[in-house]
């Protein structure tokens, strides 16, 4: 990715970096996945095939469906989001790549590897823009990441075996998870299966509960100075971000966690480390 960016911006003047962190997330996941890369150039092939199917799903994930809020216009389909899921399906039984629709069912666990592939694309590359948006907006905190890496690495590439040695480029990743969290009303959704009080709040039975881990960052009562961004606040204080503690949950906890959790927080870490070591980011361009 770090080399596309460069690239691109020497032949254009400028880059469309969400583009190219979606491309770059969704190889990285095919690759965990299948063991393969797909090309997404503008020629088309099964690269943009298999993006158009995830873009879509990713679509119909985020949609708002009246018929999900109120049963009784859940028969009309009023916005066609259940035809869509429909012809979505079909979609990718008669069009997807034909390597990977062996892949998938070769597998035997086709709704799994989906999911898979939906959950670790978006959210590792929104996470990705927004990091590299502080960078830009923050060369102070930009330039102590180079420091730590120059320090401790040198010249040489960033491997996943570097990141235990560089606190700081952590810390960066935890405060973008903490003010930018990709998925701020996390898919924690709970059914009360009795009536429960929690604080002066009834919740009925049957109720569908949902947390939103943005209120919780942002909430001064947990972090002093929630609105500033500053990743030194997990260097005096060791944070954990796998679900086990509340004040920073953003694969949720519990049971139901994020199974790739581990697998996404070492990606953004490897990314990170390998786009401060090698590039300038600025207001005015990419050095």
């Amino acid at each position: 990715m770090v080399d596309q960016v460069v690239s691109t911006m020497e032949q254009n003047g400028v880059v469309e970096v969400k583009k190219i962190l979606h491309f770059g997330s969704l190889n990285n996941v095919m690759m965990s996945v299948f063991g393969r890369l797909y090309d997404f150039g503008e020629n088309g092939g099964e690269g943009c095939e298999l993006e158009e199917l995830v873009s879509e799903g990713y679509e119909l994930l985020g949609i708002f469906n009246w018929s999900d809020h109120f049963p009784v216009v859940s028969w009309f389909d009023l916005q066609g989001v259940r035809k869509r899921c429909q012809e979505e399906v079909q979609l990718r039984r008669f069009t997807m790549p034909i390597s990977l629709m062996f892949c998938l069912i070769w597998s035997r666990k086709i709704s799994l590897v989906m999911e898979m592939i939906f959950r670790g694309t978006d959210t590792v590359a929104i996470l990705l823009e927004w990091i590299l948006a502080r960078m830009v907006l923050h060369p102070d905190i930009q330039a102590k990441a180079q420091s730590e890496i120059d320090r401790v690495i040198g010249g040489r590439p960033v491997t996943d075996s570097d990141l235990d040695s560089l606190p700081y480029v952590q810390a960066i990743v935890k405060e973008t998870l903490r003010m930018h969290p990709p998925g701020p009303l996390l898919s924690w959704a709970r059914l009360a299966t009795e009536d429960t009080v929690v604080g002066p709040h009834v919740v009925p039975a049957g109720t569908t509960a949902i947390v939103n881990m943005w209120a919780i960052t942002h909430d001064e009562r947990v972090w002093s100075e929630p609105n500033r961004f500053n990743p030194d606040r997990f260097l005096t204080e060791d944070v954990a971000i796998m679900g086990s503690d509340l004040r920073l949950a953003p694969f949720g906890a519990g049971r139901r966690v994020c199974p790739g959790k581990a697998l996404g927080i070492t990606t953004v870490s490897s990314v990170v480390g390998s786009d401060v070591a090698e590039v300038q980011m600025g207001r005015s361009g990419i050095s």
